[in-house]
């Protein structure tokens, strides 16, 4: 029998930055180059190794489980997921302490709405009690950072620094040996009451790991992509059409459309009349008919005519007429000039 690694991921939450687009769905379900922003999370972990069975935990709000559940089951039906659900937002340890039935043994963690490309391969043999991966960043006042001992170890992460002496900026990706110990130390967060506007802020209980003799080290990222805000997920788009999701070779021969690479074009998708690129991703069913697209993200079934938009975010079943402008619509919503 295999041993088993757990992959924890929180995605609990209200998703007011990517409003409207999560008033009707839950925000790791938003589209993103061909897939769903969940999709491109899950690629995360295909360098695992083969030794190594995955067990995915889940932290999801009351509102998302139906949701999250039949994508899990349409898209990913032999992957093992367990769900628990965070009624009200105390932050990412609150979310994991919710979890902590499914807490035992070698853990990583990865937040739903930012991804990063590393190589999980050596995971197995990994030495250190723990991980966090970093990048290095030019400010890094706006996220947290590890700092490092001439020895190469974590000695402390500290949250939002006043100085820009330290660059490396934590991605929200870690790596536990022993999930137990990091759910003691969530309970002792707990205990001393270490909130940030009142929600328990994971780096606060690694600091107590790190206390208690925990060996932490880093692992840099080059790649490091957000899907939290509009602007993010369309850089983020840009960057996967360009390096994975081009399929404009396959849509060359449309009649009457100039395509302007990198895009991708679900192969349901109806084109007529229309110059498309670069970096657009276009769902299922859609229907564009006299439109000029750039820089935008199109979702399934989407109705598109008479238009001219550029950076925009169109939701699930939207339909547009007439619209020379930048857009960012939720699902089922209609515009007309």
């Amino acid at each position: 029998m295999k041993p088993v690694i757990k992959i924890a991921i929180p995605m609990a939450g209200l998703g007011t930055r990517m409003r409207p687009h999560t008033w009707s769905k839950a925000r790791p379900l938003i589209a993103l180059a061909g897939k769903t922003v969940l999709d491109y999370v899950l690629e995360q972990f295909e360098t695992l190794p083969d030794s190594l069975e995955r067990e995915y935990i889940f932290i999801v709000s009351p509102n998302q489980v139906e949701q999250i559940q039949n994508h899990m089951q349409e898209r990913h039906p032999e992957k093992r997921v367990n769900y628990a659900v965070q009624e009200v937002m105390r932050g990412q340890s609150d979310a994991l302490y919710l979890a902590k039935e499914y807490l035992s043994g070698p853990l990583l963690i990865s937040y739903s709405d930012t991804m990063i490309e590393t190589d999980l391969s050596a995971t197995a043999s990994e030495g250190a009690d723990a991980l966090a991966w970093v990048r290095p960043v030019e400010d890094p006042r706006r996220f947290g950072v590890a700092q490092v001992n001439s020895d190469g170890w974590v000695n402390r992460l500290v949250e939002k620094p006043e100085s820009m002496d330290n660059k490396l900026a934590l991605v929200g990706f870690y790596y536990f040996k022993h999930s137990e110990k990091l759910v003691a130390a969530i309970e002792e967060q707990v205990r001393r009451n270490l909130t940030v506007k009142d929600e328990f802020f994971l780096v606060d209980a690694i600091n107590i790991l790190l206390e208690n003799g925990t060996k932490m080290r880093t692992r840099s990222v080059d790649i490091w992509l957000d899907a939290g805000i509009p602007d993010a997920l369309l850089e983020t788009n840009r960057y996967l059409l360009t390096n994975r999701m081009d399929n404009s070779s396959e849509n060359a021969s449309l009649e009457g459309v100039t395509i302007i690479p990198p895009v991708y074009i679900h192969p349901s998708a109806t084109i007529k009349s229309s110059v498309i690129g670069p970096y657009v991703s276009v769902g299922q069913n859609c229907e564009i008919e006299r439109a000029v697209i750039s820089n935008s993200i199109l979702e399934d079934n989407v109705s598109l005519s008479e238009s001219v938009l550029t950076g925009s975010l169109l939701g699930r079943d939207v339909r547009v007429e007439g619209k020379a402008e930048t857009l960012s619509l939720g699902d089922n919503a209609w515009m007309k000039k």
